[in-house]
């Protein structure tokens, strides 16, 4: 479904990705890991056109992407839910969820989008008339995740979906994406909670100084000396 191929990225003068390659298939689950600065969440914003990539090629359910802006990416199918949550604070839930059904392919099946992500997120159905930036930062991470279903995605992109959240809710946003794995989405995460990730994912790759150094199967990599030394502290 998705295929990287030679991907360069700069900011200015400073390149921080280096001929990365990797793929995705349809119906798997792949996490992409790395320490901070690894160039992780670059990668998210060159697939959704963020950022511009120096070279390569990204190819998205049989379609060169890297030419197209943002929107025409969403409307293929490919939504980025992105670190920090990034919501509209000052508006409502319910309006947050429906700024993710404003493409083509998602407007006319909003009412039916928007039921089903709050039978997903019940918390949210309590939450609807409240301002999105006075809820907790689990909360506020569960409208994230539902805005970008509600754009109808093929593939979703999760940037960090841990990040600033207690253990208890850390799991409780794994749970949740693992159940919407399950459900049939394809998807690529990054994160740096290794250990959780790598044990939930079908495969994985390790980000080094903006290369990938290796890839394999989730649970084989936990168990790969090089992986515990560097993110488990073994």
């Amino acid at each position: 479904m998705l295929a990287v191929r030679n991907l360069n990225v700069a900011y200015g003068d400073i390149q921080v990705l280096w001929d990365v390659n990797f793929e995705v298939k349809a119906g798997e689950f792949v996490v992409l890991v790395g320490a901070n600065g690894a160039g992780k969440s670059t990668i998210m914003k060159a697939l959704s056109k963020l950022v511009q990539p120096i070279s390569g090629t990204i190819e998205f359910d049989g379609q060169r992407i890297e030419p197209l802006p943002p929107h025409e990416i969403i409307g293929l199918g490919l939504v980025h839910v992105p670190e920090g949550r990034q919501l509209f604070p000052e508006m409502t839930v319910k309006d947050n969820l429906e700024m993710g059904s404003l493409s083509k392919r998602a407007k006319p099946q909003r009412k039916e989008s928007y039921e089903r992500v709050l039978s997903l997120f019940p918390r949210l159905r309590e939450r609807e008339k409240q301002l999105a930036g006075t809820m907790s930062g689990g909360e506020q991470q569960m409208c994230a995740i539902a805005r970008g279903l509600m754009s109808k995605p093929k593939m979703m992109l999760f940037d960090e979906p841990s990040l600033g959240l207690s253990p208890v809710l850390t799991q409780e946003v794994f749970r949740l994406v693992k159940k919407i794995h399950e459900e049939g989405m394809t998807i690529l995460m990054v994160e740096q909670n290794v250990k959780q990730t790598l044990g939930l994912c079908d495969r994985a790759y390790v980000l080094e100084n903006g290369r990938i150094v290796m890839e394999g199967r989730g649970p084989a990599l936990l168990e790969d000396p090089k992986v515990k030394e560097a993110f488990l502290g073994i």
